[in-house]
């Protein structure tokens, strides 16, 4: 099959640290071209994939200050995209609603997954378009009330054996927190957390322009470098040590968190999460086995001793089954197909054998 996938440009693909669609994205196409599909990957110059990589921007904006007006090439991008449209049997777009005014210009069908949230400005477009297919990455960030046609949830994967297991916390003991530092990942409650508990907290994660001022407030006066320490922005490598030497990786979310990838990142490294019971966190997190759903600050606070308790083979297992690389790509495999036999019954069309292989479309 060719397939068309469309990756943000704000960040590169993979990420180099912080970036949860984007290493989706990677994840996604690169296990699509070992499946031997034609896959054109549009992105960031500064982009590694298995996939033909086409670009109308020589790095991530994120790094490029030169950068003033990051919608310019988007629609640049997009619109080499849709030029090319009749080149590929379907189009995939993690961009959340930009792609959809493109979409009816061009016989080629564009699949959405939505990594992001549902905002009073953005739902006014969705539901103009609520008859696209769309993916979801939970349960949870599904709108019923919006009306949008929804192919499937597929659950965001991760490349197991990427992830170093760690049998066993470090020592001395601490809680880990990495994600961006911001108020809806709840960076302010992990630091309640550990000092409620007398717990060492190490913090990772990068900072966004819109939320320095988050930092400078409501952060940046708790970190003293021993109770409270925060390490910055990391790599694979080091948040993969950060969270499987920890005895537990907090996730106290204050918003509908669409998936979060940082829960399946930490219990492929081992260690259990202790989360808010909030948006996807439910689905995620295996209560009592592979972490604690909690309401309240006091709640996380009682759930570390247990946490510690929990069997970290279990943890990883658990990953292992639902949130790897191959169900994540196997769900896609089966949303294209859904939507290619969509398109061939509604132009009359009757496939005597549906495989994948079958769908090239002129």
């Amino acid at each position: 099959m060719r397939i068309a996938q469309i990756a943000s440009l704000w960040e590169r693909v993979p990420p180099p640290a912080y970036g949860g669609a984007e290493l989706v994205v990677s994840l996604l196409t690169d296990e699509l071209v070992r499946r031997g599909h034609e896959v054109t990957l549009f992105a960031s110059g500064d982009s590694v994939s298995l996939a033909n990589l086409e670009s109308v921007h020589p790095r991530a904006l994120r790094l490029d200050s030169t950068v003033k007006e990051h919608g310019i090439y988007e629609m640049m991008q997009l619109g080499r995209v849709y030029e090319q449209a009749n080149q590929f049997d379907i189009i995939h777009s993690h961009m959340g609603c930009t792609a959809i005014p493109y979409t009816k210009l061009v016989k080629t069908p564009t699949v959405h997954t939505l990594h992001g949230i549902f905002t009073p400005d953005n739902e006014k477009l969705f539901t103009h378009a609520k008859n696209q297919p769309y993916v979801s990455i939970s349960n949870a960030q599904q709108e019923p009330r919006l009306g949008l046609s929804y192919v499937a949830t597929v659950y965001n994967g991760v490349a197991l054996d990427t992830y170093k297991f760690h049998a066993q916390p470090d020592n001395p003991p601490y809680l880990a927190f990495l994600g961006r530092i911001s108020p809806e990942k709840g960076t302010h409650l992990a630091i309640a957390i550990a000092k409620q508990a007398g717990w060492h907290l190490k913090l990772g994660g990068k900072i966004d322009r819109v939320d320095v001022d988050y930092y400078e407030e409501a952060v940046k006066p708790h970190i003293d470098g021993k109770q409270i320490e925060f390490l910055g922005e990391l790599n694979h490598v080091q948040k993969n040590a950060l969270m499987g030497g920890a005895v537990a990786t907090l996730f106290p979310i204050t918003w509908r968190e669409p998936f979060g990838l940082v829960m399946i990142e930490s219990m492929a490294s081992g260690t259990p999460v202790i989360g808010m019971n909030l948006g996807s966190a439910p689905e995620v997190i295996a209560h009592g086995k592979t972490g604690f759903l909690c309401q309240t600050i006091e709640e996380c606070v009682a759930a570390i001793a247990p946490a510690s308790q929990l069997n970290r083979v279990a943890c990883r297992e658990h990953i292992a089954e639902n949130f790897s690389v191959r169900r994540m790509v196997d769900g896609y495999e089966a949303v294209y197909q859904k939507v290619l036999e969509k398109r061939f019954s509604q132009n009359g069309q009757v496939l005597s054998t549906p495989r994948l292989s079958e769908y090239n479309i002129s």
